[in-house]
């Protein structure tokens, strides 16, 4: 099914002006990364984290006076799925269960006639939670890198280095975004733990598959297309794969977005991270990765062969047998 057709957009004449766009989103994402800061879950940090069942709905604002009291200050305290149901994060690190019998001890005392019942209980050390964060960002880089070099493999090197760009812009745009409207909202609590690395994950495959299809288009019409230029042969690829974009993002980004708003406390991080992705991702894939692509290319042609392609008219495709 095709929703476009016959588009005949001129995308790379706007490629400078959407480097510097990136840019400058990449550069406030990263001042608040390093002024402001990104709130790391328990995963990554340490601590405890439980999981109450109450017979009633319970006042969030009582439980936190309640864990002030018996000593923990800084938790994180917020209704899980059910509004009978609270999960409880502390940082505070004790010897063996001590810091989650006080929280039980505590719920006890406080809310006993609303029986309160411990479904899931975690703890996990600092060291532990020091590794997990390491590895998740080995983790990033890793598939950064194995998905470039694939690329590169299947095309040529410069499309693996445009497509390794394109996805660390995508990353550091996501991850600017989140650390921006950290705590600006009550849906936009973000903390990153190991579902928020799963979504970067996610959308770094999602990005690429987009980045692939439009690169596959390339390189079949570099054949077909042997005396057109290569800025009008990117142009003509994007265009032709413009309604497979847009209808297979789409969809997904419908999906991301209903999972943000309706998925939970435990999913809205998640659906968060692939709902930017899925726009960045596709951004990036005709404005970044092609577009690195072309601008390698043109400093690598002869001054004379530039001007001679980019004053070269338009040509039919080159008929088979000739």
């Amino acid at each position: 099914m095709r929703i476009l057709h016959q588009t005949n957009i001129d995308f790379m004449a706007k490629r400078r002006t959407m480097y510097m766009v990136s840019a400058a989103v990449i550069l406030i994402g990263l001042g608040s990364l390093f002024t402001k800061g990104i709130h790391y879950g328990i995963d990554f940090t340490g601590g405890t984290e439980l999981v109450v069942q109450f017979s009633e709905r319970p006042d969030v604002g009582q439980i936190r006076d309640m864990m002030n009291r018996i000593g923990f200050s800084g938790n994180e305290i917020k209704t899980f799925g059910e509004e009978t149901r609270v999960l409880i994060r502390t940082q505070e690190q004790g010897e063996g269960t001590t810091i989650g019998d006080r929280i039980k001890d505590g719920l006890r005392t406080s809310f006993g006639n609303l029986q309160p019942k411990v479904l899931e209980e975690q703890k996990i050390g600092p060291k532990i939670g020091a590794e997990l964060r390491k590895d998740a960002l080995y983790a990033v880089l890793a598939s950064l890198v194995a998905i470039g070099l694939y690329i590169a493999f299947r095309f040529k090197f410069i499309y693996g280095v445009g497509a390794l760009v394109a996805l660390f812009h995508d990353v550091m745009v996501t991850l600017g975004v989140i650390s921006l409207l950290d705590g600006l909202t009550p849906l936009t609590n973000f903390e990153v733990d190991q579902n928020m690395i799963a979504a970067l994950l996610t959308l770094v495959g999602l990005s690429v598959n987009d980045t692939v299809v439009i690169f596959d288009r390339l390189r079949e019409n570099q054949k077909r297309y042997r005396t057109m230029n290569l800025r009008e042969i990117i142009n003509k690829s994007l265009n032709e794969t413009l309604s497979r974009t847009i209808i297979t993002s789409g969809t997904i980004f419908i999906v991301t977005v209903i999972l943000f708003l309706l998925g939970g406390e435990v999913n809205r991080g998640f659906g968060f991270t692939l709902t930017i992705g899925i726009l960045t991702g596709t951004y990036s894939s005709i404005y970044v990765a092609s577009a690195v692509v072309l601008d390698y290319t043109i400093r690598k042609l002869p001054k004379t062969t530039e001007t001679q392609q980019s004053h070269r008219p338009r040509h039919e495709p080159v008929k088979q047998g000739s």
